[in-house]
Parts: C-alpha cells; sequence; structure tokens
C-alpha cells in the first residue's frame, strides 16, 4: 500500500494552522522528510540527501540504524515506562556505563528528557551544592529554553522570556573580530577576574560550551579552559560543562572537554545519547552528588526504552570507533574546506572547528550579506541533495555536523559540489576580495 503524503505546503499550511508562529524552518523550497537510513534521508518523492547536519549532533550514530533501533523496539515490546520510584536495570546500567565514560571523578548521574533539563538540573545542583544563587556565562552561549537555562544564554535570538534571572553575569568569549585568540581570550579572563572579585561570594557555577554550537562553532584557544578553572577553584564556583551538542564522539573526542586537559564539576549531555530519543543528563562527582539529596524525580527521565537505546549507542560508538572516527574525518572535511576558502577568498572568511563539528563563515566583513549567502548556500545544496545547517550570530556561518557514521567519499562528493554552489553564487559589486576575517 502507497503511503499518502500532504507534500511540503500541506505540512506548511498545517503549521501555520496549528503551530506558534516562532516555530520556522529551513529553505524556501523544504522537502518533506519521510524516511531515513544512516546518513541518508529521502523526501515524500523519493530523493536522497546525504545528511550533514544531523539534527543538530542529534542522530551521531546515524538515521534508523538497524543496532540501536533493534535494541528501542525489543524493550518498547517489554516494557515502556515505570518511573524511577520502582526498580528497574536499564537506567542502572546506563548510568555505570557513563561513569566508565566521563572524564575524572564524574560519575553519578541524573537522567532527564533533554539539553534544556540537563543544564537546569545542573545549575540547580551548583546551586545545592555551594548554597550560592548567581551564575557567569558566556556571550552567545546557547543553553536552553526553560527559564533559567534562558537567563545563562548569551545569544540574543534564544533569550524569549522578558523576566529573566538577574544574577547572571556575562563576560566576552574567547573570540573576537580583528584580534588574536590569545587577546580574545586575555580579554575574556579579565572580564571573568572581575566578576569573581566583585561577585565571586554569590556566584555558583559558571556554565560554558567547550566548543560554541550556535554561536558559530567557536573553539577557544589553548590554555583558556585551564586558566577559567583555575581562577574559579579560588573561589569556589564550579564549573558546569554544557556538552549537548558535543557530547559522544562529535569533536573527535568522546567529550569536548578532553580536548582541553580540564575536568569539569558538572557535566550536562543529552542529543546524541539517545540518537533521536529523547533523553538528557548531568553527571557530577561523588561529593558534588551529595548535595542534591532532597527528594527529586523525572517522570520520563531514563525510562526503559530511553535508557536501553542509550546504552545500545555507547556499544555502537565504541565498537564501530566512531570518536576516532570523528578525528579521522574531520581532518578530511577540515583540509577539504580550507582549500575552498582559498580559492573563494570573497565568500568564506573562515574555517574552525574540530572532529566533524566544524563551521564555514561567510562575509564576516559584511554578516547581514553573509547570512543571504548562507542561505542561498545551503538552498543550493539541498537541490544536489546535501543538507548543511547553520548557525552563529549573525546566521551566517554554515555548519557540518553530520552523522559520525558519514563516508570519506561523502566528504568528498559534497565538497565538490560545495565547490560548484559557492562558483555560482552571485555577489554584491561591493564585496572585494580578500575582504574579511583574518583566518586563524
Amino acid at each position: 500500500m502507497t503511503e499518502h503524503y500532504i507534500g511540503p505546503e500541506g505540512i506548511k499550511a498545517k503549521r501555520a494552522s496549528y503551530f506558534y508562529p516562532c516555530t520556522q524552518h529551513f529553505y524556501q523550497n523544504p522537502p518533506q522528510i519521510v524516511t531515513g537510513s544512516m546518513q541518508h534521508l529521502y523526501d515524500e518523492k523519493g530523493k536522497e540527501y546525504t545528511d550533514f547536519f544531523a539534527g543538530v549532533s542529534v542522530v551521531a550514530c546515524g538515521h534508523c540504524n538497524p543496532a540501536i533501533t533493534g535494541a528501542t523496539m525489543s524493550q518498547i515490546g517489554k516494557l515502556q515506562h515505570t518511573t524511577t520510584i520502582y526498580l528497574t536495570q536499564p537506567i542502572v546500567d546506563l548510568a555505570e556505563r557513563l561513569a566508565e565514560l566521563l572524564p575524572g571523578a564524574l560519575r553519578r548521574t541524573f537522567f532527564v528528557n533533554s539539553g534544556t533539563e540537563a543544564n537546569e538540573g545542573a545549575l540547580l545542583l551548583a546551586r545545592m551544592h555551594t548554597g550560592r544563587k548567581g551564575f557567569i556565562a558566556l556571550e552567545q552561549g546557547l543553553h536552553g529554553r526553560s527559564n533559567l537555562t534562558m537567563s545563562v544564554t548569551g545569544l540574543s535570538m534564544w533569550r524569549t522570556d522578558p523576566f529573566l534571572e538577574e544574577e547572571v553575569y556575562f563576560i566576552p568569549r574567547p573570540y573576537r573580530t580583528g584580534v588574536t585568540p590569545e587577546e580574545a581570550a586575555q580579554d575574556s579572563l579579565k572580564a571573568l577576574d572581575k566578576v569573581l572579585e566583585e561577585q565571586g561570594h554569590t556566584i555558583a557555577a559558571l556554565i560554558i560550551e567547550p566548543i560554541q554550537g550556535n554561536g558559530g562553532i567557536i573553539v577557544p584557544p589553548e590554555g583558556y579552559l585551564q586558566e577559567v578553572k583555575t581562577r574559579l577553584e579560588r573561589y569556589g564556583v564550579l564549573m558546569i560543562a554544557d556538552e549537548i551538542q558535543t557530547g559522544f564522539g562529535r569533536t573527535g573526542r568522546m567529550f569536548a572537554i578532553e580536548h582541553f586537559d580540564v575536568v569539569p564539576d558538572i557535566i550536562s549531555m543529552a542529543k546524541a545519547l539517545g540518537n533521536g530519543v529523547p533523553i538528557g543528563a548531568f553527571a557530577t562527582t561523588d561529593h558534588i552528588a551529595a548535595s542534591l539529596n532532597r527528594p527529586s524525580a523525572s517522570t520520563f527521565g531514563g525510562n526503559p526504552v530511553s535508557s536501553v537505546t542509550g546504552i545500545a549507542v555507547l556499544d555502537y560508538i565504541c565498537k564501530e570507533r566512531l570518536v576516532e572516527r570523528s578525528e579521522e574525518l574531520g581532518h578530511i572535511l577540515m583540509q577539504g574546506l580550507e582549500q575552498l576558502m582559498i580559492s573563494h577568498r570573497a565568500v568564506i572568511s573562515e574555517v574552525r572547528g574540530k572532529g566533524l563539528m566544524i563551521g564555514v563563515e561567510l562575509l564576516a566583513s559584511n554578516p547581514d550579506i553573509g547570512a543571504i549567502l548562507t542561505d542561498q548556500v545551503i538552498e543550493g545544496m539541498k537541490e544536489q541533495g546535501f543538507l548543511i545547517g547553520k548557525n552563529g550570530i549573525d546566521r551566517n556561518v554554515l555548519a557540518f555536523q553530520p552523522p559520525l557514521v558519514i563516508e570519506d567519499k561523502d566528504i568528498r562528493k559534497m565538497l565538490r559540489v560545495l565547490e560548484v554552489v559557492l562558483a555560482r553564487l552571485e555577489l554584491p559589486e561591493e564585496i572585494e576580495v580578500g575582504v574579511g576575517r583574518d583566518p586563524r
């Protein structure tokens, strides 16, 4: 029996009728996605797309991966839900597996349903442990859409609530146009010092993405996070590493924080852990975990289906060496994009990232036009069968975050197509070759 699809126009009509106006979509002419298999997606007409965004780093193990969906479906047929007040095995087995993989002495895990909840829980834990209320966060960071996580979010487009927490102190991220990474890092550290000197006794934690995702895929310079941790420890302020987008192999390490030789006090995770099944968690040490001792629960957090899925994800990542694969294929992708930057200097200002989390900023000298060109590129790539994301504070950064099961041949084919799409861009006359941000 042939399935009936209402098509993109039908879906857009229903969204207009039943969704809130805040819900948007990519593309002027979006496809209706109906099926997926590993690194590929298919629309209602059967057209194949190679996915280079992975649902914003969610399906790291690939769409509908049989090794994972098989475990999920098996558990659905046995036991779907009880909540944590009953004893079930999958949730404790997953917690045990995570303890084996988490950095340092992090070993206690609280399971929730999403990245927002994971960060909310991590912030609560920091308050409970320190007895302090305030937080420090980086400008242009993104941590969630609840009131508290939105309060520590530095990206203005995601700060929707007009009544956010006031005791949040933002410091510059270690990245800025027109200065070296070292200078940007020093400016950030000076701002951190000032906040700590003036408010350190009121600050519970600093929350930070080891690599900023939606802020444009920003990698901190060497030594920055170590300096941050040292300063926090002087004032008894905890460090929360938000690994929602970077965790589970995305950057060529199991967790991105491991690139920087720093062990946070609390780590939050979600996205790739469920490979599309809702799950989130925050983890910490025995000592800090002891502070979260008043009755608490998450109705659906760590339910049997999500937990079995998470175990299958970790098994697959380890068995298939996806962490190492991300690092190896990331080098190929990075080198290819850097070559395109050389031949398209008028458009590409910078290529940055780690592993299979790479951003390509377009026209940093004129980000408004860069954002227009970014939309043209992702539209052109979509027409040629490749789905690429976008982010950045001006939405002028192409985001390459494919499933970690992507293949060498997929990357090389995508690069060839991207070369053609870039060559077809119509640039305004005032754009001069070589104008833009100094590549680092």
